[in-house]
């Protein structure tokens, strides 16, 4: 013989509430789903989205360092506020290399503007066109050999140095006027600990 069956009584949460029906039941795991995913999914893809950032900031920064003469694009701001040297926004040809020593830290910038980029550029550096002397090349053979910069006869030079009181830098500019609708500017800024 079989023993009887014997049903539970109803828990005190069941007490009273019909079955929950087919549909509810899917319903109710779909959101918890849905839940998971987005409690889950969304941290994991920020923390990917992240680490590639990291791992691409990395890689700039040892572009950077390991630069043996000029490189292509803006310095940035930071850089550039650093070593005072403001670069107009629609230059062209813009380039530079930053070189680093325990005696003092140089920032070479080249660039071409027009004459309001270049009026702009000295402005900021709190100086004018009438103090750029003609024939005058600021930018030593040492350091224009450090990125291949020619700063010879052939050209219509005409240069100025800003002398600033420590801690800022000395800023020598070089300017190539040449073609005075495109000036091409070269800068060296030199700051010293």
């Amino acid at each position: 013989m079989t023993p009887p069956v014997t049903q539970q009584p109803p828990s005190a949460d069941d007490a009273g509430k019909p079955p929950e029906s087919r549909r509810r039941t899917i319903a109710r795991r779909c959101l918890t789903a849905v839940v998971i995913v987005l409690l889950i999914g969304i941290p994991a893809g920020y923390l990917l989205i992240s680490a590639e950032q990291s791992r691409d900031s990395g890689r700039d920064k040892a572009k950077v360092a390991s630069a043996t003469g000029l490189t292509e694009g803006f310095p940035s701001r930071m850089t550039r506020r650093i070593y005072d040297v403001p670069i107009p926004g629609r230059a062209l040809d813009v380039a530079y290399y930053e070189t680093n020593n325990w005696k003092s830290s140089r920032l070479y910038v080249q660039f071409s503007t027009i004459p309001a980029g270049l009026d702009w550029f000295l402005g900021r550096l709190g100086t004018d066109r009438a103090a750029l002397e003609d024939g005058r090349i600021t930018i030593s053979e040492r350091d224009a050999g450090v990125v291949g910069w020619t700063l010879g006869p052939g050209r219509s030079w005409a240069g100025t140095t800003i002398d600033q009181k420590d801690p800022q830098p000395t800023v020598d500019i070089t300017v190539d006027e040449t073609d005075p609708a495109h000036p091409f500017v070269r800068v060296v800024s030199t700051a010293t600990p």
